[in-house]
């Protein structure tokens, strides 16, 4: 049984509503140890007989046989196979990859075997020893004669140890001296026990092999001996071959991009410009939120919230509605990270009175622990005895204009308006002492839980507490935490049972607003994103465009179309991890120079970008880049093979 058969093969192209025969029942066989010349005019299906016997060409009739093996039914992932582990390709144009030195391009079919990454590079300078390559190992082809990338194709197509060598005019675009040479190479390869055929239209190359074959009008006109084959030792491959795993892949694409790099580097540019933004305006909104924060929490207790009750949905406002219990009181308490929380009252509007001066305030409020900041009482103390107010520098001043400090001490009317069951007004009065004055960012009057209980005493009307003042432990970080549980406690109803009140009110409402304006500003940003992905889906359009012939290269040395989709995938994902560097980085000095300017103002790091801000932009963006690579990669993995190897 011969070694490779070939049966009946008929091939015909279809164009212009008719039928061009170009092969019409080629029928041969061949065995290793032969040089085999098929000799021909151009036209006459000496290539294509070549890419059916490759495995490049699957649309014919009639069978090839490998081993007695028949390639007609394979499908696409088995003929890869068939090519990677049988078939070594020797070209005309020499076909080398050009973004790859000259032990590269040997190592791409190693890539596909099972050797380590040593010996792949162990076996690629030994090829290149043999063509006499080796002191030129770290070219590129560029740099390299006609007949120094002819040798190194050589040494390519030996490299995986194919059983058989296929060679299209391989002296086509040589000199008479490298001709001699190449074909002195190839006669050794027979010699070595492989396959070896040579398409040409030259005579003199046909006398160089064992035997020739000539076609004329898609039919074998002559098949002469003109030696005998090659005696053929059995022996045992020393590696298999496999798919190009990721990694020799990634290796690939990166060569690529280093070769490109000034191009690539504009690429980068801009594509880190539109990351930037976007990372920016994050950090922007982080420190614009911390500095309103901070300005906040620097004039009142950022721990200890107030909390009341929520009104329900459909439900007439009241007071009663508006009580807080003892069992509130305990709910809060149980709350995880809740130190403690005390019951108090809160009455709207107020009212001073002394002699004939007279001031307003918007609450008169029982004092709690954390109530007022220590550093914004300017004068006195808070109100730790019966009687005893704490007032604020602008009701103060409605009393004693140029020294409203010295009002510490003195005795004023308090008069406050509480609503009874039925929501009627009452008017609660005591005199009180001042126990000492804020400054103006108190915009209530305190009194003591004791002062507030004996008002409505005397005016025979129930105390009855309607907010909870929540002290929260483990500082700042757990007061949004605590709040959000808070606000996502249920009633009977299963609505919202409490709202937060107070400063922390104020402050979850800026920082809301801040949010939203800052993801506003990022959405903005993040359009320059979208640019970034169109111009990404371009460059690799094109880079397909200009790698077509590559694509087919690596498609006859056996990469799998998944192996292609991967090349092109790495390659945007390589895009994306520079452009993300490079992005974060200009993003971390925008931010030293803008805090340096605003350290100096207002004495606070304006923006603050978050390690968390960084990554999420760099991974967003590589996303983003892997998914702008999907149709240029599925376009590359679709090129016909041979169409691909005959683009220029």
């Amino acid at each position: 049984m011969a070694y490779l058969e070939l049966k009946d093969i008929r091939k015909s192209y279809h164009i212009d509503n008719q039928d061009f025969h170009v092969l019409n029942g080629i029928s041969l066989n061949f065995d290793r140890g032969e040089f085999v010349s098929i000799l021909g005019e151009s036209g006459g299906g000496k290539t294509t007989l070549m890419n059916i016997i490759a495995g490049l060409d699957s649309d014919y009739s009639g069978d090839v046989l490998i081993n007695g093996q028949s390639l007609k039914k394979d499908t696409s992932k088995q003929l890869d196979e068939y090519r990677r582990s049988t078939i070594g390709f020797i070209f005309q144009n020499f076909n080398l990859v050009n973004h790859l030195t000259i032990q590269e391009n040997v190592m791409v079919s190693l890539e596909m075997t099972t050797l380590t990454h040593k010996q792949q590079e162990e076996r690629a300078i030994e090829l290149l020893k043999k063509v006499g390559l080796y002191d030129h190992r770290n070219k590129y082809p560029n740099q390299l004669s006609g007949g120094q990338m002819q040798r190194v194709s050589i040494a390519r197509a030996l490299a995986s140890d194919p059983d058989i060598i296929i060679a299209d005019e391989p002296t086509g675009a040589l000199d008479a001296k490298n001709t001699d040479d190449i074909l002195e190479l190839m006669n050794e390869i027979a010699e070595d026990g492989k396959l070896v055929i040579a398409v040409t239209h030259s005579q003199t190359v046909a006398n160089y092999g064992t035997r020739i074959v000539h076609l004329a009008d898609g039919k074998i006109d002559e098949d002469k001996i003109l030696k005998p084959a090659y005696p053929v030792e059995k022996s045992k491959p020393a590696f298999k071959s496999r798919p190009a795993k990721l990694g020799s892949i990634f290796q690939m694409a990166f060569e690529h991009f280093k070769y490109n790099f000034k191009r690539n580097l504009l690429i980068i540019f801009g594509a880190a410009i539109g990351i930037f933004s976007v990372i920016f305006m994050l950090g922007l909104g982080n420190g614009v939120r911390g500095y309103i924060n901070h300005e906040i929490y620097s004039e009142v207790n950022p721990t200890t919230i107030q909390v009341s009750r929520k009104q329900k949905q459909g439900e007439n406002p009241s007071p009663k509605n508006s009580l807080m219990t003892n069992q509130d009181n305990r709910q809060l308490n149980d709350l995880k990270n809740v130190k403690s929380s005390t019951l108090g009252k809160f009455l709207s509007g107020g009212q001073f009175k002394a002699a004939d001066k007279t001031a307003s305030v918007q609450y008169v409020q029982t004092y709690y622990q954390g109530a007022i900041l220590k550093k914004n009482i300017k004068s006195g103390t808070i109100p730790t005895k019966d009687n005893q107010v704490l007032i604020n520098k602008k009701t103060a001043q409605s009393f004693n204009k140029n020294k409203p400090y010295d009002m510490t001490g003195k005795k004023i009317q308090l008069f406050a308006n509480a609503p009874d069951d039925n929501g009627q007004p009452h008017v609660l009065s005591r005199e009180v002492t001042v126990s000492g004055v804020t400054s103006d960012i108190n915009p209530m009057a305190l009194v003591s839980s004791n002062t507030m209980k004996s008002m409505f005493s005397s005016a025979s009307m129930k105390y009855e507490p309607n907010f909870a003042a929540v002290n929260i432990a483990g500082g700042v970080p757990n007061v949004q935490p605590v709040q959000d549980k808070i606000k996502s406690l249920k009633g009977s109803n299963k609505q919202a049972k409490y709202q937060i009140t107070g400063a922390g009110a104020i402050v979850s409402t800026l920082n809301t607003y801040i949010n939203v304006a800052v993801w506003v500003l990022a959405g903005i940003a993040a359009i320059s994103l979208l640019v970034s992905a169109i111009m990404i889906i371009v460059v690799l359009y094109i880079s397909v465009a200009e790698r077509t012939k590559e694509i087919g290269i690596l498609r006859a040395l056996g990469f799998t179309k998944g192996n292609i989709r991967n090349l092109f995938f790495s390659e945007a994902f390589i895009l994306g991890v520079f452009s993300s560097i490079l992005a974060v980085i200009i993003a971390y000095l925008a931010e030293w120079g803008a805090d340096a300017v605003s350290s100096g103002a207002i004495k606070y790091a304006i923006v603050q970008i978050s390690p968390m801000n960084a990554i999420a932009g760099a991974v967003v963006f590589i996303l983003i880049c892997l998914l702008a690579a999907l149709a240029p990669a599925a376009k590359a993995a679709k090129l016909d093979p041979i169409v691909s190897l005959s683009s220029e």
